[in-house]
């Protein structure tokens, strides 16, 4: 075994997962309620009783790997810092005029949401560059020296500092860091030049003020995490899961909170590709439904799908340049997930009009579902999974939490289902298939929304939900296969064990293919491997080289990456290839030389690789609940309840069994529907064959 070990933990909205896996294979898993008042208690708490069940001692653990939620719900909760912004005069503006988009159409009364800096702290400063870098007004430094007295009357926490085209010459914002830092030593001063070096002015301003926002609740989290920890013996260094797919040091992320605000669901995806490597499954749609939300996002031929901008809140969070303005943008690079509030805590609800719905509001962890009996008394997606009998009627996570599943029937019956005049199973499935609506929008915003046919791949389901409603929302969208992996309760936490240690910069640079200056453009990513390799001292790093690119005259670029070698005439034409078939890929056509090709920004990753996981090694448990069999309602096309087997994972073997039955786990269930056969694959996978659809006439 090896002297050091890595532990990993993912926060969700209801519980917070713990893995370890050993030289040999071997997976620990925990699984404990989360605890919003102190998230880190939860941490240590299952981190704990891991280390305890796997006989390791806490200074064996030479890495804590961690994926949170307190970047996205500093944003969704406007509960981030008291922060300013400092902007060219006349510039005051910019985070309410916001891009030109509609994200609701139909609705003529629609409110942006509010931006994250009110106009009363938003200041401006006198000073000018022009589009080269050149300097077109000084900078006022008196203006500055007054804009601080008035922000230390306002008492901020955080300052960001983003003035008009400091991506082309940094002089001005660097002197305004210097500045601010000199006479307000205990605030958060946010650089664009730092967080964003790239044209788009409102793009630069909102993530340079978004990482200003979430930047002290991240580090006062971050801080009492490693405090904690240390305390419970763990003293070793506590890495971060980047929106990106890899992991930081927890100083470094600290200094750039934008790039971790999507780094929970990252780590889901992360362990798909590695799954789909290791088990020849290259097209993947990635569905991971827990306690609060349900993300998506797609593997195309062992490919992550990347977006350099998306938004945070709005209903749906996503990336991509064309839709959304519902959100606050973020233009950092970042897994193209999408994310709905449709989770197993989601509270189920009726609007004005009468309709059923479901979320985005959850019973997170506290008080939870109705059946945990700890006071919530609203319906949620779970309590309505409970009374069909998809879910255990005892105990859930592996005994961790009680389920009381009267307290279901009787919140479902008394808020729902007898103001709407229905039974209480005609209630509860509506309920499941209202959640499964909602989720169908997270997988089309990846895949119908980007020129992909979801029937065209298979669907991982995993998260403490993922495996009770795959095979549901695998039928509606016409997919045929649903593959449920190992441990799909804790696979986020699975993927950051699987996550690279990487560093991702950009540094604008604008020209065409044609006229590119090869010899200032290596200088730029000279520039940037320094940078790297100042964050990660005396370790063995990999660098790829990429490019953002677009036809003369569009307004978005698409990222590429460039061959290896020399950037010769043969690189710059392979590079030019590479764009217009991803263009053609992302939007359906290209214009094969009808424009000029740009490059609008240089970018550098920089890569740690981590040792390569062994197989995980299946266990042969029981179902935690102790049930054999139970009466199940599978909707309206099959008899009103039916007795269905309760197995575990190794009551599968290599032959197809036909449904219906449910698998039992630890940390999840997977429900197999009658119409439905299901196997276990040479990995351990349960993979699903769907029944199909009627009306499916596609050859």
């Amino acid at each position: 075994m090896q002297a050091d070990q890595r532990v990993a933990s993912d926060i969700g909205g209801t519980f917070t997962d713990i893995a370890y896996i050993d030289d040999d294979g071997r997976l620990v898993t925990g699984k404990v309620p989360s605890t919003p008042e102190n998230y880190a208690a939860g941490v240590v708490t299952g981190i704990g009783d891991l280390l305890t069940r796997a006989e390791l001692a806490p200074g064996r653990v030479g890495e804590m790997l961690h994926g949170c939620t307190v970047a996205t719900n500093a944003i969704l909760e406007q509960k981030g810092a008291a922060t300013a912004l400092l902007t060219t005069r006349g510039f005051r503006d910019i985070l309410e005029l916001r891009r030109i988009r509609v994200p609701r159409l139909y609705e003529p009364l629609y409110v942006k949401p509010p931006p994250l800096v009110p106009r009363r702290r938003r200041l401006e400063i006198t000073e000018r560059m022009d589009a080269a870098g050149g300097v077109l007004t000084a900078l006022d430094e008196a203006d500055v020296a007054r804009a601080i007295e008035r922000l230390a009357d306002m008492k901020v926490e955080a300052v960001a500092v983003c003035f008009l085209h400091a991506y082309a010459n940094p002089a001005h914002e660097r002197r305004v860091g210097e500045m601010l830092r000199a006479a307000m030593p205990g605030a958060f001063i946010s650089l664009s030049v730092d967080v964003l070096p790239e044209i788009r002015e409102y793009e630069r301003t909102s993530t340079t003020v978004i990482n200003a926002y979430v930047g002290p609740p991240v580090k006062r989290y971050l801080d009492s995490m490693v405090e904690d920890l240390s305390a419970a013996g763990l003293t070793r260094r506590l890495m971060v899961m980047q929106s990106s797919g890899g992991i930081l040091d927890a100083a470094t992320a600290a200094d750039r909170p934008a790039q971790i605000v999507e780094c929970g669901p990252a780590a889901g995806v992360i362990a798909a590709r590695e799954l789909g490597r290791r088990c020849g499954y290259p097209d993947l749609i990635t569905f991971d439904m827990g306690g609060t939300t349900a993300k998506a996002a797609i593997i195309e031929k062992g490919r992550l799908m990347s977006a350099d901008e998306f938004e945070v809140g709005g209903g749906i969070s996503s990336g991509g340049a064309l839709g959304g303005g519902g959100g606050y943008a973020l233009k950092l690079p970042a897994i193209d997930i999408s994310e709905v509030g449709a989770g197993g805590g989601s509270i189920v609800w009726i609007d004005k009009a009468g309709a059923l719905k479901v979320g985005p509001e959850s019973a997170g962890a506290v008080p939870g579902p109705a059946c945990y009996g700890q006071g919530g008394e609203a319906p949620t997606v779970t309590d309505a999974n409970v009374v069909l009998g998809y879910l255990s009627q005892t105990t859930l996570a592996g005994g961790t939490v009680e389920i009381e599943a009267e307290r279901s029937r009787r919140a479902i019956v008394e808020r729902i289902a007898r103001p709407l005049g229905r039974d209480l199973m005609e209630t509860a499935h509506g309920i499941h298939t209202v959640a499964n609506a909602n989720m169908m929008r997270a997988v089309k915003a990846v895949t119908t929304y980007r020129g992909r046919d979801p029937r065209d791949f298979s669907l991982v389901a995993f998260g403490g939900n993922g495996g009770v409603h795959g095979v549901d929302l695998a039928r509606v969208l016409r997919i045929s296969k649903v593959i449920v992996p190992p441990a799909a309760g804790v696979f986020s936490a699975i993927g950051l064990l699987n996550a690279n240690r990487e560093l991702n910069l950009s540094a604008a640079f604008r020209t065409t293919i044609a006229d590119i200056d090869v010899t200032a453009a290596e200088r730029v990513w000279a520039g940037l491997e320094a940078e790297v390799r100042a964050r990660f001292t005396g370790e063995a790093l990999a660098f790829r080289r990429l490019a953002d690119m677009r036809y003369g005259g569009q307004a978005f670029e698409l990222t590429v990456p460039l061959p290896d070698g020399a950037l010769d005439s043969a690189a710059l034409a392979a590079l030019g290839e590479a764009f217009e078939d991803e263009h053609e890929r992302r939007y359906g056509h290209k214009f094969a030389g009808a424009h000029e090709l740009e490059i609008v920004n240089l970018r550098l990753v920089g890569v740690v690789p981590v040792a390569e996981m062994g197989a995980i090694a299946l266990t042969d448990a029981p179902p935690p609940s102790g049930d054999t069999s139970r009466r199940v309602h599978f909707g309206p096309g099959f008899a009103a309840e039916i007795e269905t087997p309760i197995l575990a994972r190794a009551d599968l073997d290599a032959r197809l069994r036909a449904g219906p039955f449910i698998v039992e786990e630890y940390d999840s269930t997977t429900v197999v529907a009658p119409d439905c056969r299901a196997a276990l694959d040479d990995h351990g996978n349960i993979v699903i064959d769907v029944a199909e659809q009627p009306g499916d006439t596609r050859s």
